[in-house]
């Protein structure tokens, strides 16, 4: 009977998979021994490892130009990060490696857009995509970058009043998007998108405040859909729908030249994950080009903004269990030495789910368990995986550690998690290490932050020595 841990996950998923391999037991991810790492920094441990990132931004540019030279599309395609996703510096490093631009949120993001002109990683070229809401600071900094001669600093805008407000701090010309307030998918709260202007009144925004004026020029309709880029019909609804704005907009406006299909592509969440994105490329171009042929209008350029596939797939974090509580006969509650809400917030928030996989005992017997963390929260806990209502680790011995791992990680968790501050009942975050290959393509690791110390964390709460 087989009855190891290696066995269940063989029969249950094609494996091993790209990312993921099993030597002795133990788990190797990109051909990195976990093992190794865990002795070298002991856990618990986040770390990120570079090089998917470029490799994530060169698997989209490439999709979409086999996409764009099979349906002979004379537009151009334009990648650009989404900076929310992780605003790290090793991040943006690595990210501006593969001649991308930028897409930002808030009045601090253009500080760090200033900090790398002023390293050299960007420069006028690179397009400054301007999203979110616009409060006085960010209208500000995005002026302050426009008078600087940034000329592809280009505000979204997400509402009838920014524009004025923009006109007030520029002194040159500058241009701008419109962002679309999208409807939202039928299970949510609220019926549309509270970002952006409204399908029917675009135009007229356009005719009223831009088209005479020789200070804007309209380059970009941007178009957003929450749940990011799935094959379902209500994406495509969508995406018809921002089309018809495109098209009668294009025929007013001979300025706008691009569309920005912003939402994110899906990433890796369980070892059962399957996603096309090649034909969903393919499918988009398509039906942006019919659309705009029987219209008789130009196509436009393309940008996307993918924040979590450029970095989701990066990141990681390895826990020890530390006990096993048997609080009765059939729930045994394996407990980690970190914490599920500050570590992994998205897990305890939106009850998202990452790859989870013990990184040694494959060859072990296996059982059913929970997984409980450090903090008194009855909602620190992570009970299922993407694929089953279950999750099955490696049997616990007490004298033989058990360590596992959550993969695709990279996304969000350390900002929404608070990186550096308060964390919950005072678990300090995670030592944090950075995975790189250098020019021989050997794994080289550095440690980019030192686990919370106490002190840290009392200062932030004011009690410093006196």
């Amino acid at each position: 009977m087989n009855t190891k841990y290696k066995d269940l996950i063989e029969q249950t998923f094609d494996f091993p998979q790209e990312e993921f391999q099993v030597e002795n037991g133990n788990l190797f991810f990109h051909d990195i021994d976990l093992i190794q790492l865990i002795e070298q920094y002991g856990t618990p441990l986040k770390f990120t490892y570079l090089p998917k990132i470029s490799e994530n931004i060169n698997r989209a540019k490439s999709w979409f130009e086999t996409a764009i030279k099979n349906q002979k599309y004379p537009g151009k395609y334009h990648y650009a990060y989404c900076t929310k996703s992780s605003h790290f510096k090793h991040v943006l490093n690595e990210v501006l490696k593969n001649d991308v631009h930028i897409e930002t949120s808030s009045a601090f993001d253009i500080d760090i857009v200033n900090n790398l002109k002023e390293e050299g990683k960007i420069n006028d070229k690179t397009f400054i995509i301007c999203n979110g809401f616009k409060g006085e600071q960010y209208i500000k900094n995005i002026g302050s970058l426009i008078n600087s001669g940034h000329k592809n600093c280009i505000p979204i805008i997400d509402n009838f009043e920014e524009l004025s407000l923009l006109e007030k701090e520029t002194t040159k010309p500058f241009k701008v998007g419109i962002r679309i307030a999208s409807e939202e998918e039928p299970k949510f709260e609220f019926y549309t998108s509270r970002l952006g202007i409204g399908y029917k009144n675009i135009v007229s925004f356009y005719e009223r405040e831009i088209a005479k004026n020789e200070k804007v020029d309209l380059k970009i309709l941007h178009f957003f859909i929450n749940t990011g880029i799935k094959d379902n019909a209500y994406y495509w609804n969508e995406l018809m729908k921002c089309l018809n704005v495109y098209i009668n907009l294009k025929k007013v406006c001979p300025t706008l030249d691009s569309l920005n299909i912003g939402g994110g592509f899906p990433i890796k969440n369980s070892l059962a994950f399957e996603f096309d994105y090649q034909y969903m490329i393919e499918e988009i171009i398509n039906q942006i080009q019919r659309a705009c042929e029987e219209a008789k209008v130009d196509v436009p350029d393309i940008f996307t903004e993918f924040g979590s596939f450029t970095v989701g797939e990066a990141g990681g974090a390895i826990y020890e269990v530390l006990y096993q509580k048997k609080q009765n006969d059939r729930e045994r509650w394996n407990m980690i030495n970190s914490s599920f809400i500050t570590t992994l917030p998205d897990s305890w928030a939106i009850n998202k789910r990452f790859i989870m996989l013990p990184v040694n005992k494959w060859n072990k017997q296996y059982e059913r368990v929970l997984l409980g963390g450090l903090t008194c929260d009855s909602d620190d806990y992570y009970n299922s995986e993407q694929h089953i209502n279950a999750i099955y680790l490696p049997v616990f011995e007490k004298e033989k550690p058990l360590y596992i791992g959550f993969f695709n990680t990279g996304a969000y968790q350390e900002t929404i998690g608070g990186f550096g501050g308060l964390q919950h009942c005072l678990i300090p975050h995670p030592k944090h290490i950075l995975i790189d290959r250098n020019e021989n393509h050997q794994i080289t690791t550095k440690l980019f932050k030192e686990q919370q110390k106490s002190e840290e964390l009392l200062s932030i709460l004011g009690y410093e020595k006196k």
